[in-house]
C-alpha cells in the first residue's frame, strides 16, 4: 500500500521571548529548515494574550497553530500567560511548548498541571540550543497533526 507523500505545511508560531538573542537564534534555527513556517513574535505576556485575542495592534494577527512561550517575560509572566490560554475556551486547543531556562521542579510541574502540551529546558550551549529548537519544529510541524483552526 503506497501512501501519498505529503507536501510540507506552513504552521504560524507564536514565539513569546523577551531575550532578543534566543529570539534571533530561534529564528534562524526554524527558518533554517526545508518547511514553511511563519513566525510572530512578542517580547511579554501581556503583548502575548492581546496577539491571542487580536487586541490593539494586533487586530490582523493570525492565530497561531503552536505557541513557543518563556516562563521568564515581563508584565505578565509566562505561567500566568499558559494559565489564561488553557483556561480560555477559543484558544485551549493551540498547543503550548513552554522553551524556558527554568529547571525547577515546581515550574515543570505547574506547567503540567496547567497543562503545557511539552515543558524544554533552554540549553546554553549554543549548538545544542539550535538542535532542541530544531526537534520542537521537527516534532510539532511534521509529526504531530495539529488542531484545525476554527
Amino acid at each position: 500500500m503506497q501512501t501519498e507523500a505529503k507536501a510540507p505545511q506552513s504552521v504560524d508560531i507564536l514565539l513569546v521571548e523577551d531575550n532578543p538573542g534566543d529570539v534571533r537564534l530561534i529564528q534562524e534555527a526554524l527558518q533554517d529548515g526545508k518547511l514553511l513556517n511563519r513566525i510572530a513574535t512578542v517580547s511579554d505576556g501581556q503583548k502575548a494574550l492581546a496577539y491571542l485575542r487580536k487586541q490593539g495592534g494586533y487586530a490582523q494577527a493570525t492565530r497561531p497553530d503552536l505557541i513557543l512561550l518563556d516562563l521568564n517575560i515581563p508584565r505578565k509572566d509566562g505561567r500566568e500567560v499558559l494559565a489564561e490560554i488553557k483556561a480560555d475556551p477559543h484558544l485551549r486547543s493551540i498547543p503550548v511548548v513552554i522553551v524556558t531556562s527554568s529547571q525547577a521542579e515546581e515550574d515543570i510541574l505547574r506547567s503540567y498541571n496547567t497543562h503545557a502540551n511539552c515543558y524544554v529546558a533552554k540549553p546554553v550551549d549554543l549548538e545544542k540550543f539550535v538542535a532542541v529548537v530544531k526537534a520542537i519544529e521537527e516534532f510539532w510541524v511534521t509529526i504531530v497533526k495539529l488542531p484545525p483552526k476554527p
